[in-house]
């Protein structure tokens, strides 16, 4: 019946145009009552931009099964698939949104097996007394400062130096303007010929506009120290002794500036090592402080009652300019030619001309040796008494490291080193608490 026909535009066939109520094509006589009639109760799909009821015949499709986002397992880029979309324990997720911020634990690709550590060979552990690596533990140090494990740069051994020797002890860092530290200090103890003790501490401080000034306060400490060492125990008075110990740092010094002369041809315009030199000597009943330079010594009573006192006069321009009395001691230290030192051990030096001093305290206390890079910050003597703190005998190495904390705090200009020394000598074995 017409009414059973389909309604089409265009034959099935050629696509040629029909008009309403052909039953054949007119182009290639196509049947037109042999395509099905469309269904009522099926949605349609236009296809390559056809209309609904357009040319093509419209089959039923079943309905699309329904599926829930997690019921599906699709696909990565490569076909893989994916990790499970559930929590992997241990993962971070974030409660509100669930995205995970971490890969999955067992990746598909390039899976690689993390040794285990209870059967891993590790780097072979160096032999007792090798220096070893602060990163990794394990590897070697070479001689140019660098890891041979890991590639780990090591800090300069100088940076920062803290030791106890018996009842003494002393701090030296780098501070926080300097590059390297060309501060030094040898700590040492020994028994006077009636057997009772006797400790010193020698603090040298590099001159940085001087050539290896690093190897020249080195050299003086040590040198210094071996003096001290050789002549208490043979009953030299502990003032001859430390004078002793300074001229024997000055030789030390001066023997660096004896360089080869290729040496010199490649830097013209070297000078000679410097530095400056303080230190002193207690004993039972006995102070002794030695110096050459602008480093110093200070006294520092148990009993903050008693006033402190500074032992030493600076080789520096500032004190000149005091003794002279042309200038009040404020007014010199103000001065920009204030910390030109006039007096340090060197080949370069005009005159070698050591200073000591001996002192028999009346009450018990501390000596606090050290160079400008903390007395700038507490210059008056008591400014650095304030400084010490009240237990400063018992806990000398805590003293030495709040003090050169101290000047930390203050701005860290300079190198900062500080020796804490008993008075009197406390018993053999004594040492912070």
């Amino acid at each position: 019946m017409m009414s059973q026909m389909p309604q089409l535009s265009a034959c099935p066939s050629c696509e040629w145009p029909l008009e309403s109520g052909d039953r054949f094509c007119g182009a290639c006589g196509y049947d037109l009552s042999a395509v099905p009639a469309r269904p009522d109760d099926s949605p349609t799909i236009a296809m390559n931009g056809a209309p609904p009821g357009g040319p093509w015949p419209e089959v039923p499709h079943p309905p699309a099964e329904v599926h829930l986002p997690a019921d599906l397992r699709g696909t990565e880029s490569g076909g893989h698939e994916p990790p499970p979309s559930g929590p992997v324990v241990g993962s971070p997720v974030s409660p509100v949104s669930g995205v995970r911020f971490d890969r999955s634990p067992e990746p598909d690709e390039y899976v690689l097996q993390a040794p285990d550590p209870r059967v891993a060979a590790g780097p072979p552990t160096p032999a007792e007394g090798t220096k070893v690596c602060v990163a990794c533990r394990a590897g070697r140090v070479d001689d140019d400062g660098y890891c041979e494990n890991c590639g780990h740069a090591q800090p300069r051994e100088r940076d920062h130096m803290e030791q106890e020797a018996g009842p003494i002890a002393a701090v030296s860092d780098r501070g926080l303007r300097h590059h390297r530290n060309e501060d030094a200090f040898t700590l040492g103890t020994s028994v006077l010929p009636d057997g009772s003790p006797a400790t010193f501490a020698v603090v040298c401080d590099g001159v940085s506009s001087a050539t290896r000034p690093d190897d020249a306060s080195l050299a003086a400490s040590r040198a210094a120290a071996d003096a001290l060492l050789a002549a208490l125990p043979q009953g030299t008075h502990p003032q001859q002794a430390m004078h002793e110990s300074i001229v024997a740092a000055s030789r030390a010094v001066n023997s660096l500036a004896a360089e080869p002369a290729t040496a010199r041809e490649h830097q013209p315009h070297q000078n000679a090592p410097a530095c400056t030199i303080v230190g002193s000597i207690v004993t039972p009943s006995l102070l002794v402080v030695g110096w050459v330079g602008d480093s110093r010594v200070y006294w520092v009573p148990t009993d903050r009652s008693s006033p402190p006192a500074r032992l030493t006069e600076d080789d520096s321009w500032a004190a000149q300019m005091v003794a002279a009395g042309l200038m009040n001691e404020a007014e010199a230290y103000a001065d920009e030619r204030a910390h030109a030192i006039t007096g340090w051990l060197g080949a370069d030096a005009y005159e070698l001309d050591p200073h000591t001093a001996s002192f028999k305290p009346d009450r018990p206390g501390v000596v606090v040796v050290c160079t400008d890079g903390l007395w700038n910050y507490a210059e008056a003597a008591d400014e650095m008494a304030e400084a010490v703190p009240a237990d400063a005998a018992a806990r000398p190495l805590h003293t030495a490291r709040v003090l050169v904390g101290h000047a930390l705090d203050g701005g860290g200009h300079d190198n900062v080193t500080v020796a804490v020394v008993p008075f009197p000598t406390p018993p053999q074995g004594a040492g912070s608490a």
